[in-house]
């Protein structure tokens, strides 16, 4: 089973790495033949916002199980252990819930535009918001298994603040522990 999720996420990145590049030839060929040529690649505009989209809900996918969204956890790390369970148990079950909201919002757009073809591809309008399902089921699956580590006790203290506010409070601490010779647990705030 391990395999088959690393396969799935080393997959994620690389569709963001094909994405991105493909993006980057789309737009600077079409740039050239407007400048050079007086014509253009006709569905370059319309992919590439395409593989935006998509970029952006795969990189959130791989971004919600490496723990490097954005966040801010200062209040987090000055909580007892109890706390910061709670805290940790709160969050996840409140992200489940928009990731729910996210779902069946996606997947009543996706039915809506099934059938309808995008202007310049002739691909269906399905495909741009079919993704919103993808990234909703992989959240609601990651989100649920740190449930279940925080449930059997398999999380650690530090694994409960999952992101740091700065580098420098990073830099600060491992300063910190080099003058007073203490190791340095506090800066494995990300898994």
């Amino acid at each position: 089973m391990r395999k088959v999720i690393d396969w799935y996420f080393r997959s994620l990145k690389f569709l963001v790495a094909l994405c991105l590049s493909t993006m980057v030839v789309l737009v600077f060929a079409n740039v050239v033949l407007r400048y050079a040529f007086g014509s253009g690649i006709v569905f370059s505009e319309e992919f590439s916002r395409w593989l935006f989209v998509w970029l952006t809900f795969f990189g959130a996918i791989v971004a919600m199980k490496e723990h490097t969204h954005l966040g801010m956890d200062s209040v987090i790390a000055r909580l007892s252990l109890r706390g910061k369970k709670i805290a940790y148990a709160l969050s996840h079950v409140l992200m489940i819930g928009c990731a729910v909201l996210l779902l069946t919002g996606g997947w009543a757009q996706t039915l809506v535009n099934i059938e309808t073809k995008a202007a310049a591809t002739g691909l269906s309008q399905g495909l741009f918001y079919g993704v919103i399902l993808l990234f909703a089921v992989s959240a609601i699956c990651i989100l649920v298994y740190e449930l279940y580590l925080l449930a059997t006790g398999q999380l650690k203290e530090a694994d409960f603040v999952q992101v740091r506010e700065s580098e420098d409070e990073v830099d600060l601490e491992k300063v910190a522990a080099e003058v007073t010779g203490t190791p340095n647990a506090g800066t494995s705030g990300k898994r």
